[in-house]
């Protein structure tokens, strides 16, 4: 079956989305804000939209039908919500509403869990500034979407990785990590197997369905850090005790830190059904440094 996308947000995983849409033999469009990423896209087979989500009267354009909408752009950096989806949803007349949004939100809006194990019906209850505003979009759009009777399918996502989001600088600089004993438990997908679960979640994704997207193997944060070291041929970071921890580092840094879940995949794997190349860490960074 032929179908149109929009994407919103074509960078690194929009850009692996377009390339299967693409493979599948479907229309891509990709929202540009300048002439350089028109060109980019452009070089990949992917037609280009004028506009830019921080200048609401750009999106005035947007009146093609595409049956799916990719938004993978991110909140602005400050602020309790997210105008730039706003600016988008309003912007599209009602004769030109996709059949379904596929929308990346972040696994932080379920914020500390203390280790245990997260489902999709767990309250969210976000922590950090940059979670709250997720959890203010997931919202926005649900409303949105039950308004105009469009589809919306929100997948949370942790930490993503690939050949080029590996932490090497950060292990190159001796960043110390936190002893494993008081290490939190993060989650990770590779940026390939995000870009499948987007893919399955345009065909199989339950309409008003939210989804935890991960490999289902979690591991500390301090055993990640590790690995990418040892894979790398880079000596391991020094341990340090918490305490010290929130001493030292960066209020960024901590604010990972001060969170702790296992994510659950399980109604990803059922309904979505997405194939993972890379179902957990090694077999991940096995492909990473052999790229």
């Amino acid at each position: 079956m032929t179908r149109t996308v929009l994407i919103v947000g074509c960078g690194d995983i929009g850009s692996r989305v377009a390339r299967l849409e693409l493979a599948a033999g479907h229309g891509v469009s990709g929202l540009a804000r300048s002439a350089a990423t028109a060109a980019r896209l452009e070089e990949q087979g992917v037609a280009t939209v004028g506009g830019d989500l921080d200048k609401p009267d750009s999106l005035a354009g947007l009146k093609s039908a595409w049956r799916t909408l990719y938004y993978f752009a991110p909140p602005p950096g400050s602020g309790v919500d997210d105008p730039r989806l706003a600016a988008l949803l309003e912007g599209l007349p009602d004769g030109s509403l996709p059949e379904r949004v596929i929308y990346i939100s972040t696994s932080g809006v379920y914020g500390d869990c203390g280790g245990a194990w997260v489902r999709e019906d767990r309250p969210p209850h976000p922590q950090s500034a940059r979670s709250q505003r997720r959890w203010a979009a997931e919202q926005y759009l649900e409303t949105w979407s039950r308004c105009h009777g469009v589809a919306a399918v929100i997948l949370r996502v942790p930490g993503i990785y690939s050949p080029g989001r590996l932490p090497l600088e950060r292990i190159r600089s001796g960043i110390p990590v936190v002893c494993e004993e008081e290490s939190p438990y993060s989650n990770r997908i590779h940026a390939d197997d995000l870009a499948e679960a987007c893919f399955a979640a345009a065909w199989r994704g339950a309409a008003d369905g939210v989804y935890n997207v991960s490999d289902g193997h979690p591991t500390t944060m301090t055993d990640y850090f590790y690995r990418v070291a040892d894979r790398s041929g880079l000596p391991r970071p020094a341990a340090i005790s918490l305490e010290e921890a929130r001493r030292i580092l960066s209020p960024a840094m901590l604010s990972f830190l001060e969170e702790s879940k296992r994510l659950d995949n399980g109604r990803m794997t059922r309904e979505l059904q997405p194939k993972l190349l890379y179902p957990d860490l090694e077999s991940g960074l096995a492909a990473c440094f052999n790229a």
